[in-house]
C-alpha cells in the first residue's frame, strides 16, 4: 500500500568521534524511504532539492519502488546542506553550518497520482508546510504520522499545536516530549501531548529504546546494543521508515501491532548508523533484517520461575 512521505533530500557534512565526511547524501525523506522500501511500494515522495542533486541517487530511489513525481528540482539553485560534529556519547551534537538553500522555497504540492495514500509520514519540517500536505489530501489518510522537533516548539508553537490536531501518532524525543507538555515525567508528558490530539505517541530516547503511549498503554522497546556506531545521522527518520513501512505492509494500525512496527524501526535504524549517511541501507537485504529482527526477540526475551 503506497506511503507518501514529506521531508528533505539533502547532502550532509559530518563528523563523529570514528571518523567524518564532507558530503554525502542524507535527508529525513531519503532516510524514511530507504526503511519503509524494504515492506512496501511505492513510496510516494514530496521533497526539493537543487541542481546538485545526484541523479544516481534518484535513479536509485526508483529502482526501490521510490515515486519521485512530487520531488520538485529547482535548477539554479543548490539543495538543502547541513554539517554537525557529534560528541563522544554520540547522542549530542554540535550544528556547525545550516543552508537551507532550495528549502527556503520548499511549498510542496501533492501530485494527482499520490491522491488516495493510505499512508502519510511527514518528517521533521515547518508545520504550516505538515499542515499545507495534509490539507491538500482529498481523502484523509489511513494513518498520518508526523516528526517534529524543538525547534518548531521554539519558533512555530501554535502551528504545530495546529497540525497535531490532525494526525495520529507524534514522534519527539524525550527532551521535545518535556517541552512541549511542560511536564517532567514522560508518563504525565504523553498524557498532556495525547490531549492535544494524537492518538499514539512515540518519545525515542535513542541508544535506550523508545516508548509508545495509546490511552492508558504503554509500551517500552530496547534499543539493541552495538559494538560499533559510525554515525546517528538518519537513525530517527530510519525509524519512522521502518515503522511506517511495516504498518503500511501489515495494514494493520492497533496498538498491538505498532508494538512490533517499533521494533522493526529500532532494527532499521540499528543498521543506518553502522555507517555514515544512507550507504548501510542501501546494503542489507530482508535476510539481514529478519536476521536483525530476532537479536531484538532475544534481547527481550527471558524465563523467570516465581518464587
Amino acid at each position: 500500500m503506497s506511503v507518501i512521505t514529506v521531508g528533505t533530500m539533502a547532502f550532509d557534512a559530518i563528523e563523529t568521534p570514528f571518523g567524518k565526511v564532507d558530503k554525502i547524501v542524507g535527508g529525513s525523506a531519503t532516510y524514511v524511504a530507504y526503511a519503509a522500501g524494504n515492506f512496501t511500494t511505492p513510496i510516494q515522495q514530496i521533497s526539493i532539492v537543487g541542481n546538485d542533486f545526484p541523479q544516481e541517487e534518484m535513479d536509485e530511489l526508483k529502482r526501490r519502488g521510490v515515486q519521485l513525481e512530487g520531488v520538485e528540482i529547482v535548477p539554479d539553485k543548490k539543495s538543502f546542506f547541513w554539517s554537525g560534529k557529534y560528541h563522544i556519547d554520540m547522542n549530542s551534537r554540535d550544528t556547525l553550518v545550516t543552508d537551507l538553500n532550495v528549502l527556503a522555497d520548499f511549498n510542496p504540492v501533492v501530485p494527482d497520482s499520490y491522491q488516495g495514500a493510505e499512508f502519510l509520514m511527514l518528517g521533521n519540517l515547518d508545520p504550516k508546510i505538515q499542515l499545507s500536505v495534509i490539507n491538500q489530501l482529498k481523502t484523509r489518510p489511513k494513518l498520518i504520522v508526523l516528526d517534529t522537533m524543538n525547534f518548531w516548539m521554539d519558533i512555530a508553537l501554535d502551528a504545530l499545536k495546529e497540525v497535531l490536531k490532525k494526525i495520529d501518532v507524534l514522534l519527539v524525543n524525550d527532551g521535545e516530549a518535556r517541552q512541549l507538555s511542560g511536564e517532567v515525567s514522560l508518563v504525565k508528558a504523553a498524557k498532556a501531548i495525547m490531549k492535544m490530539g494524537p492518538k499514539f505517541l512515540i518519545i525515542k530516547k535513542g541508544e535506550h529504546g523508545a516508548l509508545l503511549f495509546h490511552e492508558n498503554h504503554v509500551f517500552f522497546a530496547p534499543a539493541l546494543p552495538l559494538e560499533e556506531v559510525f554515525d546517528p545521522t538518519g537513525a530517527g527518520d530510519t525509524f519512522a521508515g521502518g515503522f511506517i513501512g511495516y504498518l503500511a505492509k501489515t495494514q494493520d494500525i492497533s496498538f498491538e501491532n505498532m508494538k512490533t512496527a517499533i521494533i522493526v524501526g529500532s532494527a532499521l535504524a540499528s543498521f543506518c548508523v553502522e555507517k555514515f549517511g544512507p550507504n548501510r541501507l542501501k546494503e542489507i537485504t530482508k535476510e539481514d533484517i529478519d536476521s536483525r529482527l530476532a537479536e531484538f526477540v532475544q534481547l527481550v526475551n527471558f524465563d523467570i520461575d516465581l518464587v
